[in-house]
């Protein structure tokens, strides 16, 4: 779906991204583990156009990203959710979740998209039960979901999703990523970032592993999840700190 070749990011004269290569699957879940400040954001604001880069983006092995504004590749059905969530706190959830179409709906369009809405307050019946509150008066886990529910309005062909799990708890968090699987079984492309490594390499099929701006290891999940570097780096840190 998404092929990246010799990737290149910077943030004025400091270069984030060191040649990276990697590959999103087509209808799997691909994830991005690493230490903090490796290059996991980069990577995604890189694909969404967020941040100068240089190499090769390809998108259904044709389309080149590099160079395209970030509201032409949202076009292309790439959607990008944010870590920190990032709704809009003074509209309601309904309205947020209407913002989510202008990628193909346009600010004064005429297309429905009442079929979007209901199959969103399925998946999160939360959000439906709240639909008429305010963003700001959502729980985190609400907004987590509201922001993963605003994503789906845009009917996206490749969903990356940066730190979902960041500040809920244990409990919201298993919810939430059952419903990233029941999101990727629909038939959406995952991109996955995700500083709990045990359970993103869990739910997905492919697991990169970035370190200052570089890809150190890649594999099939239930393999990477078996490395002694990983289990040392990423699972054995976690385990200690959520006892």
């Amino acid at each position: 779906m998404i092929k990246i070749h010799n990737l290149h990011s910077y943030y004025g004269a400091i270069e984030a991204l060191k040649g990276i290569g990697l590959w999103v699957r087509s209808g799997k879940i691909t994830c991005l583990i690493g230490s903090n400040g490796a290059g996991k954001t980069t990577l995604l604001k890189s694909i969404s156009g967020a941040v100068d880069c240089k190499g090769s983006i390809k998108y259904n092995d044709s389309t080149e990203l590099i160079g395209r504004s970030s509201q032409k590749i949202a076009r292309l059905n790439i959607t990008h959710v944010p870590e920190g969530r990032h709704i809009f706190p003074g509209l309601t959830v309904k309205e947020n979740l209407e913002v989510g179409t202008i990628n193909w709906h346009g600010f004064f369009g005429r297309m429905p998209y009442q079929k979007e809405m209901e199959e969103v307050f399925e998946l999160f019946p939360r959000l439906k039960e709240r639909e008429n509150q305010l963003g700001w008066s959502l729980s985190g886990g609400e907004q987590q979901m509201l922001a993963i529910g605003r994503a789906l309005m845009s009917r996206p062909r490749v969903l990356m999703l940066d730190e979902p799990s960041m500040g809920l708890a244990p409990v919201i968090v298993s919810e939430l990523f059952e419903k990233i699987t029941e999101i990727n079984r629909q038939g959406t492309t995952i991109l996955l970032v995700e500083q709990n490594a045990r359970l993103a390499m869990k739910v997905s099929d492919y697991t990169y592993v970035i370190d200052h701006g570089r890809i150190v290891l890649e594999g099939e999940s239930l393999e990477v999840r078996k490395d002694p570097r990983v289990i040392k780096s990423y699972l054995g840190k976690f385990a200690k700190s959520h006892r």
